[in-house]
């Protein structure tokens, strides 16, 4: 088994998920099975209880595991079904470490962080990684493991994130255990490019880099996260700097899809990079399937007709709070040759008392609605906004606008038909209301 470790640096958020999905991608078009496990250092067992606005989405595997919105972009870019496992929280790991303490297991030791926690880490980490996540269920041969939130959040510091230290010591002495041919760490970093000077500064990577080595982890590739495309005098300054090859440095500056980064990614020689490094069975040039991938990823840039989508529903300020729905979208548009625009519309503005308390926000929410081609209305929890999706619901049937209602979206167009189409003027979902006389969910 071959273990790719990618580990972040100066800030969150910065596309970990993304490049490590695409490198699994990558693998899989050289004919390798990969498997992808997300680690998320909070206590939380799962990601089941949280509020969208805390963590984005809570993506729902087969088995019914809630776990981290990137278990998502994992099955999506590969193509794999992965279960609850493949999401280690400091949660599942602690009640896995105290239930044995609790069962005698560990004999009357003292039960510590070291050895204890950081070899339930690697024990997990071991076993989840040879369960077969393809069709053909055969064991994988590579495991790309995402740690999040960063290891290293500080801007130019060297201040580790308190909760992700034990993870960290766990993969020190994996490397180790694993024997270096099977293991690789790929270090994710922000080059930022302040518009006062237009300098796309290397200091944050430095820091970052020289914190990671600190804790005993050595980058074998460095990838540049940045605005726009990083000069070559920047990738020598941190290949100096960060003690690495300039072949070693990696770019991936924004782009207009995520579908793009593997194709990067192939174009910095990343597949001769594994082949030597993790003694890989596979050719230097990409297969059908990186073929394939660069075509749609083209044609996904060169889409001229657009359906836009109206999405009513409650966490809008934060896009991740949707990112399955979005995506589903965009797949669906991209199957059709459309580029989507997708609007979205906090149902609360809908709502009656906003046109009192602030008509502009009111009018400027109808105005996306009217002029949507279609609206999706997806789920949520409590009873705030669900008048305004009630009533984009019903805008929605009268104008005879395609319509897709999702989990609560569904259930309030089953209330919104029940009270103007069957007159139940008290209809409602029991979820909302117990005692209502006309239960219709």
């Amino acid at each position: 088994m071959k273990y790719i470790l990618v580990t972040g640096g100066v800030i969150s958020g910065i596309g970990k998920g993304i490049i490590a999905s695409s490198i699994g991608t990558i693998l899989k078009s050289c004919g390798l099975r990969v498997t992808a496990i997300k680690i998320d250092p909070y206590i939380n067992i799962d990601a089941g209880t949280f509020s969208p606005y805390e963590h984005g989405e809570v993506f729902v595997l087969n088995d019914g595991g809630e776990v981290d919105l990137d278990l998502g972009n994992y099955e999506r870019f590969l193509d794999i079904n992965l279960y609850k496992d493949n999401n280690i929280t400091t949660g599942k790991i602690y009640q896995h470490v105290i239930n044995k303490e609790r069962r005698g297991d560990y004999l009357g030791k003292t039960v510590q962080v070291v050895p204890h926690i950081t070899d339930a880490v690697q024990e997990w980490v071991m076993n989840q990684a040879k369960v077969p996540v393809d069709d053909d269920r055969k064991e994988p041969q590579i495991c790309v493991i995402e740690a999040n939130p960063s290891f290293l959040f500080q801007l130019g510091g060297t201040i580790g994130d308190i909760e992700g230290m034990p993870f960290v010591e766990a993969f020190r002495q994996f490397q180790f255990k694993a024997k270096r041919e099977n293991f690789c760490n790929i270090h994710v970093s922000l080059v930022p490019q302040p518009n006062a000077t237009g300098e796309q500064k290397t200091k944050p990577t430095q820091n970052s880099v020289r914190a990671l080595r600190g804790l005993g982890l050595s980058p074998d590739l460095i990838v540049c996260r940045s605005a726009k495309p990083i000069e070559m005098a920047v990738k020598e300054k941190i290949s100096m700097f960060c003690h690495v090859e300039p072949e070693q440095v990696i770019f991936i500056h924004d782009v207009s899809s995520t579908y793009r980064v593997p194709i990067l990614l192939e174009e910095q020689g990343i597949i001769k990079y594994f082949k030597q490094r993790l003694n890989l069975p596979i050719e230097d040039q990409p297969s059908d399937l990186l073929v394939k991938w660069k075509k749609m990823a083209d044609r996904y840039e060169r889409l001229l007709k657009v359906c836009s989508i109206a999405l009513v529903g409650k966490y809008t300020k934060l896009s991740d709070c949707y990112a399955s729905v979005f995506k589903a979208l965009e797949h669906s548009a991209l199957a059709i040759n459309h580029k989507l625009d997708l609007m979205y519309i906090d149902s609360t503005e809908l709502e009656r008392s906003t046109e009192v308390e602030n008509s502009v926000k009111y009018h400027q929410a109808w105005h996306k609605l009217c002029k949507a081609d279609g609206i999706l209305v997806p789920g949520g929890f409590g009873i705030r906004g669900t008048e305004g999706k009630l009533q984009a619901i019903s805008w929605a049937r009268t104008k005879k606008k395609p319509f897709l209602g999702v989990c609560l979206g569904m259930q309030l167009a089953v209330v919104e038909f029940a009270r103007n189409c069957l007159n139940w003027k008290d209809a409602n979902s029991t979820e909302f209301d117990p005692d209502t006389k006309n239960p219709v969910v």
